[in-house]
């Protein structure tokens, strides 16, 4: 099916969610409905079958989500959990940590956390000091980690670290389960202002003993791991995006067909309606570049796939952004007030623009690797 056109079990299983999300609403209660959402399959619907998954991809997974968005009630752990760590633990994790993990992550009794970002790093990865050396036959992992979203909730984070020698300049990210009560592993809650259910932390890792079977993958595989779980990660956070610039559109688009001034529907004028239809063309636009970005991934095209996962993610930020914006000031005052739960938005749509990796960056990507300028950093 072109990633352009939804086939009939897609049609499905996005009414399907959209129900599901319009039965909890806007006030949520975020352990609910993952419980819910895992039960009826949805959570590991990109997991392979073998492990009690749903047997999709991020194509099914990043609609979840999307539809969750549009009903007030996303859950930013399938970013996370099912979309980032799911799928590099089904693509390069051994067979034991694939039984171990998989299933528990496809029916939501247990939940991952990853941890790549740094308080020296930023977006450049290469600057990543966690590191990890061996101790026998075990490793030992120290560094630090900033902005790691859920995981006072996750029962272990894996751990974007790099071998000693990798201090060298080459990236050669190795990738680590860390379970939450590992010895050395420490959290300090970050104090944000934005209104999340998931919040978030900043990780220290002082000489954390772990047996070799944390490690994911092959240690000198370098960035064809990470990769597999950062354009997921875009893809997803698109989704997010666009399910919340939906959910503010149609809270905007109803009240301006509903609320009268001066005798007829604010929505009959245009300086009402064409910035909403503008919100809504740009949403459109920005889920096609979503569907294309799932389609290369799922087909095991990781290179387009790269390139399409990022210009989503900033098509959706942009998006999503406006969108909101759009809706708030469309509501005027009311679109301050708790009870129509938009103002929370305008916090929550920045997001979209700045992670997992800022606009920026992405212009910085599309310059140098689509373009073929000269590189500026």
């Amino acid at each position: 099916m072109p990633p352009t056109l939804e086939s009939e079990e897609h049609k499905a299983l996005r009414a399907a969610v959209s129900a599901l999300g319009k039965r909890h609403g806007r006030t949520y209660d975020r352990e609910a409905l993952w419980s819910e959402a895992a039960k009826l399959g949805y959570l590991g619907v990109n997991l392979p079958e073998e492990y009690g998954g749903g047997g999709g991809g991020i194509a099914e997974l990043s609609i979840v989500l999307e539809e969750l968005g549009a009903a007030g009630c996303p859950l930013l752990m399938m970013v996370v959990s099912p979309a980032i760590c799911g799928t590099v633990i089904a693509r390069f994790g051994t067979d034991a940590q694939k039984q171990h993990w998989l299933p528990a992550l496809a029916d939501g009794t247990r939940t991952m956390a990853f941890g790549i970002t740094e308080p020296d790093a930023g977006s450049n990865s290469h600057r990543i000091t966690t590191t990890a050396h061996r101790d026998g036959v075990d490793w030992l992992l120290t560094g630090r980690k900033v902005f790691i979203s859920g995981v006072d909730i996750a029962d272990a984070t894996l751990i974007v670290g790099r071998t000693e020698d990798a201090r060298t300049g080459s990236l050669k990210p190795c990738l680590f389960i860390v379970p939450r009560d590992a010895e050395g592993f420490t959290r300090r809650q970050i104090d944000m202002e934005l209104n999340a259910a998931e919040k978030q932390f900043e990780l220290t890792l002082d000489d954390v003993r772990l047996p070799a079977d944390a490690l994911v993958g092959d240690e000198d595989a370098g960035l064809l791991q990470l990769f597999a779980g950062l354009n997921p990660e875009r893809i997803m956070t698109a989704a997010f995006a666009i399910g919340m610039g939906r959910y503010a559109l149609a809270r905007a688009v109803e009240y301006a067909r509903d609320r009268t001034v001066w005798k007829a529907p604010i929505g009959s004028h245009q300086a009402i309606a064409h910035p909403l239809a503008q919100a809504h063309i740009d949403l459109e636009l920005a889920r096609l570049m979503m569907q294309k970005a799932a389609y290369l991934y799922d087909a095991g095209d990781d290179v387009g796939a790269g390139e399409a996962a990022n210009m989503a993610k900033y098509a959706a930020g942009e998006a999503c952004v406006k969108a909101v914006d759009q809706a708030v000031h469309t509501l005027g005052g009311n679109g301050l007030t708790r009870e129509f739960g938009l103002a929370s938005l305008i916090t929550a749509a920045r997001v979209s623009r700045i992670a997992p990796v800022s606009r920026e960056m992405i212009l910085n990507y599309v310059s140098h690797q689509t373009l073929g300028l000269p590189k500026s950093y």
